[in-house]
């Protein structure tokens, strides 16, 4: 998407919770540097994060996992529990195999490290905007590490042998094989002939016929049943 497109669309309305004083500053100094970003609020610890998300409504909320009162995975867990449509993009420096895994169950939808640059952080909130979900690379190995070690091994098809769920048509089948190898809505439409709404609108059925809450959990959840 071009700047000049950014620009006839909504600011990104942006909460950030983080108990630093400089970074949380920092950060919000960047993001309202942005044109199609709006710093909306600003939290010091996890329940402040929680009611700031509750009364804005905000688009995204970049959240710290280690802050007092209340931690940045119950805060996202609660988060995404009432506002569905609020995006979490966890931005800390822990990195251990359990804190990762936590706050990707808890429903984060992006994770990076502290240490990531600039641009980064800017185009990976405009992802979210776009409905998608990203993991930093290292991030992503320790997740997949995780899930396999906990998830036992099963068939290559294990959500069919669930008789409440819908089987995926053959096109579902495809897109989510397309997600799993990383591509975006707009890059899957690109491959799928197909409009980017309407690969937007397939991802949701697969999402809630699988019973994933984001598009990182549907890729981790069929990814955990590959062979080693």
């Amino acid at each position: 998407m071009t700047s000049e497109e950014r620009s006839n669309q909504p600011a990104i309305r942006v909460v950030i919770a983080e108990d630093q004083s400089l970074v949380r500053r920092g950060t919000a100094m960047l993001l309202s540097m942005q044109a199609d970003m709006e710093v909306v609020g600003q939290a010091r610890n996890g329940i402040e994060a929680v009611e700031l998300a509750q009364l804005l409504h905000p688009d995204v909320v970049l959240m710290d996992l280690h802050m007092p009162l209340k931690g940045g995975v119950a805060a996202t867990r609660e988060i995404t529990r009432d506002l569905p449509k609020t995006q979490i993009l966890v931005l800390t420096t822990l990195h251990d195999d359990e804190t990762v895994f936590e706050a990707v169950r808890a429903g984060a939808h992006a994770y990076l490290l502290k240490d990531a640059d600039e641009d980064e952080l800017l185009e990976t909130i405009r992802a979210l905007r776009r409905g998608e979900s990203r993991l930093s690379p290292q991030i992503a190995r320790k997740v997949m590490d995780q899930f396999r070690r906990l998830a036992p091994m099963s068939s290559a098809r294990p959500f069919r042998e669930d008789p409440d769920s819908e089987p995926l048509s053959d096109k579902e089948e495809k897109i989510l094989q397309l997600i799993c190898e990383g591509m975006i809505n707009r890059q899957i439409a690109n491959v799928m002939c197909l409009a980017e709404g309407t690969v937007k609108n397939y991802v949701s059925r697969i999402m809630e016929k699988l019973h994933a809450n984001t598009r990182i959990e549907l890729a981790l959840l069929v990814g955990q049943t590959r062979p080693e």
